[in-house]
């Protein structure tokens, strides 16, 4: 039986992944609060249902940076994903082309630029992180620009890696000592789907947007070593100026949680903002991105898209992030569990199955096109 909910792709992942890269894909900062918090504040929003209004048609289709887009969703960037299905982000890229929505690579992903793009006939998003080698990021966005990615998506709430203590103990971050190097070896055999089909079948297992830098030989430990290294913490607003000059495309900041930064980003002139806590993988005892969504909103207003992350695990979820404002939501964990699980096929199915849930809320709800959705689709007290 084909897998239905977050927690079946969840838990078809565990089973199938070695602990340590599900450990990445699952785990939060510190104690993980925020990651908690993600979802228990999506969950705590109530639908108002409405009856008797003509809902036989339904418009899930929209619009984000002059490209039309089949529902508003998009596959947002997860590190490693290549590492969960042989070539992963190739066949994310695959599923989010068959359901009409943008995917964007990972700049840590597996399968280079190239790879990607060159595999998907709708253009692709590229994610941004950035480095302290100028000339090279140069030469990366060269390489987006060239490959044809229509939308930059430019990290800003990394400049340093968070302590994920699940990683601690799973043993990706720290030493690659051959201890180390033994367990991760000892718990890839015991998963012997993955080994053959992801580890042998689908090499190279490079991080294939920075191999260029002398780093195409990795093991886990290294890759987080790299990260720490490589990142830079210096980076201001000042910044978005050298970025823009090297992109002449549509700029999107992704990890915006205040209202004062995201007034910035207006200033500067920036063209949309993700807000997003990382999934509740870098500040914990941040609020979630839901509760400041509508405040950004607010501030916003019509300046600029704003788009969402942070704990989207169903369409559910989506109708209520619209119905706050978003103009679309990001996912992450939601199509990397299903890529772990089953590959293209069931990151096809979620999309599929979202699909028909964000439908479905429309229609209950009394809304028939999801640019109208607003905060009166949302119940209170007062409404009921």
């Amino acid at each position: 039986m084909i897998p239905a909910t977050f927690d079946d792709y969840r838990l078809l992942a565990r089973a199938r992944l070695p602990g340590i890269l599900f450990n990445y894909i699952d785990g939060g900062a510190f104690g993980e609060e925020t990651m908690r918090r993600n979802v228990e504040d999506l969950r705590r929003l109530s639908l108002r249902q409405r009856v008797l209004r003509d809902v036989s048609q339904v418009t899930l289709s929209c619009s984000l940076f002059g490209d039309a887009i089949g529902m508003p969703v998009v596959l947002g960037p997860v590190g490693l994903a290549g590492m969960y299905a042989r070539r992963g982000e190739v066949q994310a890229a695959h599923a989010a082309e068959k359901a009409g929505i943008p995917f964007c690579l990972s700049s840590v992903g597996v399968c280079p630029i190239r790879e990607v793009a060159e595999q998907s006939r709708r253009p692709i998003w590229f994610q941004l992180y950035m480095l302290r080698d100028r000339g090279f990021m140069a030469q990366l966005l060269a390489t987006a620009r060239d490959s044809g990615c229509s939308v930059l998506v430019f990290t800003v709430d990394l400049p340093a890696p968070a302590v994920r203590y699940r990683e601690v103990r799973s043993g990706m971050v720290g030493r690659a000592t051959l201890g180390n190097r033994a367990r991760t070896a000892l718990n890839a055999a015991s998963h012997p789907g993955w080994l053959w089909d992801v580890f042998i079948r689908g090499r190279p297992h490079t991080l294939g947007n920075i191999a260029v830098d002398g780093s195409g030989a990795w093991s886990l430990q290294e890759f987080w070593d790299w990260v720490r290294r490589n990142l830079d913490p210096s980076v201001t607003w000042d910044d978005l100026a050298w970025v823009r000059r090297q992109w002449p495309g549509p700029i999107v900041l992704k990890g915006v949680l205040d209202v004062e930064d995201v007034r910035e980003a207006v200033r500067i002139g920036v063209d949309g903002v993700v807000v997003s806590n990382h999934g509740g993988r870098q500040l914990d005892s941040a609020l979630s991105s839901i509760s400041v969504l509508p405040r950004i909103v607010a501030e916003v207003g019509n300046q600029l898209p704003i788009l969402v992350d942070g704990g989207i695990r169903s369409g559910l979820d989506v109708v209520k992030a619209l119905a706050l404002g978003a103009k679309a939501c990001l996912l992450g964990r939601a199509w990397a569990f299903p890529l772990a699980a089953g590959g293209q096929r069931y990151v096809t199915h979620m999309l599929d199955a979202l699909r028909q849930e964000i439908n479905t809320a429309l229609m209950l709800t009394g809304c028939v096109d999801v640019k109208a959705a607003g905060q009166h689709m949302l119940a209170s007290e007062r409404s009921t």
